[in-house]
């Protein structure tokens, strides 16, 4: 592939993960040339997902690359006397604290090879009883700075059917067939007002089954100055929610109803909010008259902060998009799409590529050569010792070397992913994807984000659900979220299987590790980073792609600040081959529904709609 490279692009992109393709789209789509490169075999970077095996060949990979060293004798020798070299990292260390558990027996063969395993290397793979596996990991304790993705659990959709590689649960086997567990990175709804959902295709051909399935979001009940965790109801959204909430009383709904009706519009009062605007949202609340049941359901549910972390302002827009997203696609504000958070970059790769963009995987960038009088990027030097010469550069952070990062202060997200073996709400149906806020009890900690998939988002095989929690760190992962487990979960044991009366859902597989949050850097924390050179951070802790869209968005207009970002795609019934005629109007299926100011009070159930690309 580097011998047909051509040598002169108009953009060049370092990394698949999320910010990275939706700019290398936006490029590719206003006419740019465009080559997108990642040293990884797979694409979406700390987005990516992965089938089961293949996050264990993943961890292995990066444990066997821990000790990769760049060899600079590739490109040193094609620097110019004008010219300076930025050597680029070939460790990814964004992933810490790496433990993972198995409580249920298991028999992997060694030999098997699933679909969407990385090629070249099998996964590590012990044993852990009930009594052994608070103590016992997958992986051997050396090396603990294993770089991963934001872990999710994706379903590949054409992995092995070898009997052989299984996962035997209660007398039954987690196969390797369409419905196994897989891996992917990052797991983050969206809300369906983000710009992001504008650019992806909505399926028409939903089944009737995906059209039944709902996104529950629910709260923990709070009762007096604790919170019971043993007691969860459905958050108010609509409001028809509102009114027939029965945690709430009649005053109640009708206080919770004007105060949401004036964050819809909150800024043409300004007067409400005046004097207000250096304090934090939950001082803000206790001067609304709401009760302190409804200033938790707005602070924790509906603005998803803390009681310090947002003002007044952040407060009120928080409420006002949570509302704005409401009766797009469902009454919740939240799209979740089929095969998980690694299908977005995907999506945003095919449509750079659609548009004339190149790609590249396991093709490492050595360096990037810099111009000593510019100060700008001219090329790169790619493992090949190619030079490629190009006007812009985009990086994902990962890849900048530990001098370059040094002034850099990252903060770090803990992550726990369970496979468990039924859902953590009570419902009828077996088929609901849940989100919950457990609020911070203790001081110096923070809130944690509960987000469980069922079978039917394809991320797990029927009859188990994929838990991931997310908080930002204070600790390792392990001591920030294992609280919450053990209050929501109970290990998996053989001692178990006949006791009909256990309660809570029981685990069956659990990972815990700290992911690095690049959000938020600002660029001049980046040692001599050059004016043409710009940085893509990885996830945040936040519930949605809000950063990431807007980073990208941001960046875009840098490079090509006169064009229109990313421009949904033309519907292909209504591009027009060998100019015949001219182009027709586009259809209703290209048209996405918009939200207004009067959703929230006129919302309607419209049925979740969950989207896969192929």
């Amino acid at each position: 592939m580097a011998d047909t490279l051509p040598s002169e692009f108009d953009v060049i992109v370092i990394g698949t993960g999320l910010p990275e393709s939706i700019i290398a789209a936006a490029c590719s789509r206003s006419g740019r040339r465009v080559l997108h490169v990642d040293s990884r075999s797979y694409y979406g970077g700390n987005w990516a997902s992965f089938s089961f095996s293949g996050l264990l060949s993943w961890l292995k990979e990066h444990q066997e690359n821990s000790d990769i060293e760049n060899d600079s004798s590739v490109w040193q020798d094609q620097i110019l006397e004008n010219e300076e070299a930025i050597a680029l990292s070939r460790k990814d260390k964004t992933i810490q604290h790496v433990e993972v558990f198995c409580y249920a027996s298991q028999d992997l063969h060694e030999d098997v090879e699933e679909a969407g395993a990385l090629q070249k290397n099998h996964a590590l793979v012990t044993s852990a009883n009930s009594t052994e596996a608070a103590e016992s990991a997958f992986l051997p304790t050396e090396d603990k700075s294993l770089s991963t993705m934001n872990c999710e659990m994706l379903t590949e959709q054409t992995p092995s059917s070898d009997p052989e590689n299984a996962l035997e649960v209660n007398g039954a086997e987690v196969t390797g067939e369409k419905e196994n567990h897989c891996d992917d990175k990052t797991c983050v709804p969206s809300t369906s007002a983000e710009d992001v959902s504008e650019n992806v295709p909505i399926a028409e051909d939903t089944t009737e089954q995906q059209k039944k399935d709902r996104i529950t979001y629910s709260q923990i009940i709070k009762e007096g100055r604790r919170f019971n965790i043993d007691l969860v109801s459905k958050v108010p959204c609509s409001r028809a929610d509102v009114f027939n909430s029965k945690q709430l009383t009649m005053v109640e709904k009708r206080m919770l109803m004007k105060f949401l009706t004036f964050c819809m519009e909150y800024e043409k009062y300004p007067d409400e909010y005046k004097g207000y605007e250096d304090i934090t949202f939950y001082e803000y609340l206790k001067t609304q008259k709401l009760t302190p049941n409804l200033q938790y359901i707005v602070l924790h549910s509906i603005a998803m902060t803390s009681e310090t972390a947002s003002s007044t302002i952040d407060g009120l827009k928080a409420t006002r998009n949570f509302l704005h997203c409401l009766g797009r696609y469902g009454n919740t504000p939240f799209l979740f799409p089929l095969y998980g958070q690694g299908e977005l970059p995907q999506c945003f790769c095919r449509m750079c590529a659609v548009f004339g963009g190149i790609y590249c995987l396991r093709h490492s960038v050595q360096c990037l050569v810099v111009d000593k009088e510019s100060r700008k990027c001219k090329a790169i030097i790619d493992q090949f010792g190619q030079r490629i010469i190009s006007e812009h550069f985009l990086v994902e952070d990962s890849y900048f070397s530990e001098n370059m990062c040094s002034r850099v202060q990252y903060r770090q997200i803990s992550r726990a992913v369970l496979i468990t073996d039924r859902s953590v709400l009570k419902t009828d149906s077996d088929q609901q994807i849940s989100i919950l806020t457990v609020p911070a009890e203790e001081p110096g900690t923070f809130a944690v984000r509960v987000i469980e998939l069922c079978s039917s988002t394809m991320t797990c095989m029927k009859g188990t659900y994929l838990v991931h929690l997310t908080c930002t760190s204070s600790k390792t992962a392990r001591e920030d979220l294992e609280p919450v487990v053990q209050k929501l979960f109970i290990p998996y044991t053989e001692m178990e299987i006949e006791n009909e009366q256990v309660e809570k859902p029981r685990i069956l597989w659990a990972l815990y590790f700290n992911m690095r949050d690049s959000s938020d850097i600002s660029r001049s924390c980046y040692k001599d980073l050059p004016s043409n050179v710009y940085v893509c951070s990885g996830p945040d802790c936040g519930l949605g792609n809000d950063n990431a869209v807007k980073q990208a968005e941001t960046l875009f207009q840098e490079i090509c600040p006169s064009e229109d970002f990313c421009p949904p795609p033309p519907n292909p019934e209504d591009i027009v081959l060998d100019g015949d005629g001219l182009q027709p109007e586009a259809s209703e299926s290209s048209t996405i529904p918009e939200a207004n100011s009067e959703t929230f009070k006129e919302s309607t159930n419209l049925g979740n709609l969950e989207e896969s690309s192929e």
